[in-house]
């Protein structure tokens, strides 16, 4: 199969593989002849499409046609432009549907003291302000000893913030780390303060709530005279309590995973994201969660998550959230469509609704049961959607928040970074997986030559449980672990 017309009702079909002009492509519906090469990713048209008529792919309107654009042509950002605008009104249509039961199935993970689940039984250093990264990293090398038995890893999540913000952005950052500093995959934590930042250790210790005084240890460098002694005698403190985790037998049903998109392309809505989306419907079918983000990347396909929405409440928040981001476009003084990058313009993607109509293919067709403010915890089992931006290691970052173990992270161009969390890379196209496999953790390239979504899914959900079971990605390998902070107003 050289091309693939998504929906039958598509007026653009894709090319799999790099196409020649004279060539004769079958589809399922007929053949077309191409009037000029096609690029992997890249769309042609299937039918005559006149000025202005829409076109269709995934069923859906990706945009509309600036010319005629005649069969066989090449359709992309020459000949198509966006429909989108800022205006957008939403009226809840339920398309819900069950999903099917699946067996029960299991990882050998960490069990805390609260219920939750854990995948990883790592030392982290929260710094509250980022005066005090450098001191995190130092302590992060002088106390690698204590990574042993059953303790994973050890290691500090630098960031810019925790001084010179204000309101919203201020308390965005503090809650930001707090729920990092909940998060189960840390068996014991740090939270290393400067002593004279915005962000004081009482408004942190506010925000967080109840914390377990064996699991959570502070240090305000200011008040010590060696803080790198005093950082290290709590850390062998935490190693003490967090060696008494033991991997044992889990449930997958505890599992809570995030989903997103980078460096996408054409292939992205076909394969790999489509492969998210059969995963998250196997997991959730046997009771897990999964989450979805990337506001941005669902204006245009937004409707089709809200009308699963599980009743007119969850939907109600749907819509707040959407609204809210294109708001804050508006706001700074931006087009809610101006998505596209040139990398992902490049591998076929030609307007944001080309873009969205694949990334929401990752949330598969489960129920959306939820929708959670950046910052919060999930709550609910099931398909969840979180508020977070585009930017993959922000949105990334917010996922880990979020409670996710993992984040699976497709990609058509790729990508090295990790976030806290273990980042599962999913190449869209065999070549990427081939050329980058130092990044790329799973191909699901095959599926344009030819694998079933189904299996690819199930195959995803298989190697997702060796991830929860301890067999480390590759940003983990390299040690490429990052966090960044969603921020809106000044810096004083």
């Amino acid at each position: 199969m050289k091309a693939i017309q998504i929906y039958p009702t598509d007026n653009v079909a894709v090319a799999l593989c790099p196409l020649k002009a004279g060539e004769e492509i079958v589809l399922e519906n007929g053949s077309v002849t191409l009037q000029q090469d096609i690029a992997q990713g890249h769309k042609f048209a299937v039918q005559e499409i006149a000025e202005g008529q829409p076109i269709q792919k995934y069923g859906y309107a990706i945009g509309i046609a600036k010319e005629n654009i005649h069969i066989g042509e090449w359709v992309h950002t020459h000949n198509l432009r966006t429909g989108l605008s800022e205006e957008g009104e939403y009226c809840y249509q339920p398309s819900i549907q069950p999903l099917e039961p699946q067996p029960a199935k299991t990882f050998n993970g960490f069990l805390r003291k609260d219920g939750r689940a854990a995948i990883r039984n790592e030392l982290w250093i929260i710094p509250t302000v980022g005066c005090v990264n450098g001191v995190a990293q130092r302590l992060v090398q002088q106390n690698q000893h204590l990574v042993q038995g059953s303790i994973d890893g050890l290691y500090s999540f630098g960031h810019p913030f925790g001084c010179s913000q204000m309101g919203d952005d201020h308390a965005q950052t503090r809650k930001l780390l707090a729920a990092l500093v909940n998060h189960p995959n840390a068996g014991g934590v740090l939270v290393l303060s400067l002593g004279c930042e915005n962000l004081t250790q009482e408004q942190f210790k506010a925000e967080l709530g109840e914390w377990d005084e064996q699991r959570v240890k502070f240090l305000v460098c200011q008040e010590v005279e060696d803080e790198f002694e005093a950082g290290s005698k709590l850390l062998a403190e935490l190693a003490e309590y967090a060696k008494g985790f033991e991997r044992q037998e889990i449930p997958a049903s505890k599992l809570v995973i995030g989903m997103k998109c980078g460096g996408s392309d054409g292939l992205s809505g076909i394969t790999a994201n489509p492969t998210v989306g059969r995963f998250s419907d196997l997991l959730i079918a046997q009771g897990g969660t999964t989450i979805l983000t990337e506001v941005p990347e669902m204006f245009g396909a937004e409707a089709i998550l809200m009308n699963r929405c599980v009743n007119q409440e969850v939907f109600e928040k749907a819509v707040r959230m959407v609204n809210d981001f294109k708001q804050y476009f508006v706001s700074h003084g931006q087009v809610v469509y101006e998505n596209p990058s040139p990398g992902n313009k490049a591998g076929g993607i030609s307007t944001l609704e080309d873009k969205s109509c694949g990334c929401v293919q990752k949330g598969g067709s489960a129920p959306v049961v939820d929708v959670i403010g950046y910052g919060e915890q999930v709550k609910t089992a099931g398909l969840n959607l979180l508020s977070g931006p585009g930017n993959d290691l922000v949105s990334a970052t917010a996922l880990t928040a979020a409670g996710a173990h993992l984040v699976l992270f497709t990609t058509g161009r790729g990508t090295p970074f990790g976030a806290p969390a273990p980042t599962v890379k999913i190449s869209t196209n065999n070549a990427l997986a081939g050329k980058k496999s130092g990044w790329i953790d799973f191909n699901a390239g095959s599926v344009a030559e030819g694998e079933p979504l189904q299996a690819a899914g199930e195959r995803l959900l298989d190697y997702v449980l060796q991830v929860a079971s301890g067999t480390q990605t590759q940003s983990e390998r390299h040690g490429y672990r990052e966090i960044s902070i969603f921020k809106d107003g000044v810096v004083l």
